[in-house]
């Protein structure tokens, strides 16, 4: 029996690697006569420099740049010998990864350590950039990364504005010259979301107050964010307010087409091409893919959910382990069947997850047809 192991993150407990790590343990513990092709995955968010990493051959780079609140951090980008592209993953500078709840900031959050990494990146002539946006902190439209590369953003004095989302509101102009590095390479912007960049689906609205903006700070964002969509297409020419995913990142994926021409895909599909995901599904008698919290979202494009089409497609049986899910996808094995409290499950994810996955070996009963 061979099974493909290919679950992405579980947020806040266990990296793709990690959970990926516990689901072979576990196996391995009730069948160990079976094979197992371990592919932890990602979709744009962290763990995407990981992901393709194992993929083909890549030199890591590490500098200290800033984080969402102007703090140095240590950020790592990959430059894969395959081709040269230069892979930077944007959580490494403005991600959540960073902050603690109590200091989310979410007016003051920016950007401008994205722009560092990919400066830095840039700097080495690669052949492709390729960025991925999820798991940010910010809501500033990507101005903060335009500004870590060069442009200025001007109220109606002539003034800079300070960093954030929340003073975009007063933005009157923007100073803005294409740097000549970047004008045979447009960013491949990498994620796992449609939403635009204003509006109900917009990012202030959908995704500002996981980023913990109240009520209020929500319409300070949008305002701000609609001030610099109406600025950009004047100044710069681009229209990027209702561009699909142009939301990712608090808008950063946006700014990436706005500022740098970039091209919005979806972060999953860089990440399964790079690792043959189709070819070792193909391969595979079983599939195991899994998350933190399985849910609608997990169904609409994002990696989970696009492994269970991949599986079904290719008419191989897949089961989904998830720290907690709703109910409405077959085959699921949640840790909540060993640890039904939150917070306790989370903190021992990675002994849950091993435990679970040998009761779900244990108990499978599925034999591959004869070839």
């Amino acid at each position: 029996m061979r099974v493909l192991i290919a679950p992405q993150e579980f947020k806040g407990s266990l990296s793709a690697d990690e959970a990926a790590d516990a689901i072979a343990t576990g196996i391995r513990r009730s069948r160990p006569d079976w094979e197992l092709d371990v592919l932890p995955l990602a979709d744009g968010g962290p763990g995407f420099i990981d992901a393709l990493r194992r993929a083909v051959r890549a030199d890591t780079v590490g500098l200290v740049v800033h984080d969402a609140l102007g703090r140095p951090v240590v950020g790592r980008y990959a430059i894969l010998r395959k081709d040269r592209a230069a892979v930077v993953e944007a959580a490494q500078a403005n991600g959540l990864l960073h902050i603690g709840p109590a200091e989310r900031d979410p007016l003051r959050a920016d950007t401008a350590g994205v722009g560092e990494l990919i400066a830095d990146a840039v700097a080495a002539r690669p052949g492709r950039l390729l960025v991925g946006v999820g798991g940010s902190a910010t809501t500033d439209g990507g101005a903060g990364m335009a500004r870590a590369l060069g442009a200025r953003f001007l109220d109606a004095e002539g003034e800079e504005l300070p960093p954030g989302g929340g003073s975009l509101g007063r933005l009157a102009r923007i100073k803005w010259r294409r740097p000549a590095l970047f004008e045979d390479l447009a960013p491949v912007v990498a994620t796992d979301v449609t939403n635009p960049l204003l509006g109900p689906n917009g990012a202030a609205a959908v995704y500002g107050p996981q980023k913990g903006a109240t009520p209020e700070q929500v319409g300070i964002l949008e305002a701000g964010l609609r001030r610099l969509a109406e600025t950009v297409r004047r100044d710069l020419g681009a229209d990027v307010a209702e561009l699909p995913g142009g939301g990712a990142a608090g808008g950063l994926a946006a700014g990436l087409v706005a500022f740098l021409g970039g091209r919005i895909t979806s972060g999953f599909e860089v990440v399964a091409e790079a690792t043959g995901l189709g070819a070792r599904l193909a391969a595979a008698d079983l599939v195991v893919t899994g998350e933190g919290s399985l849910d609608e979202q997990s169904r609409q494009g994002k990696t989970t959910g696009r492994v269970l089409e991949l599986a079904r497609a290719a008419g191989k049986p897949a089961t989904v382990l998830a720290g907690r899910a709703d109910g409405n996808t077959p085959n699921v094995r949640t840790l909540a069947e060993i640890e039904p409290e939150p917070t306790a499950c989370m903190a021992r994810a990675a002994q849950l997850l091993a435990e679970l996955s040998s009761r779900w070996a244990a108990s499978t009963s599925y034999h591959p047809p004869e070839p």
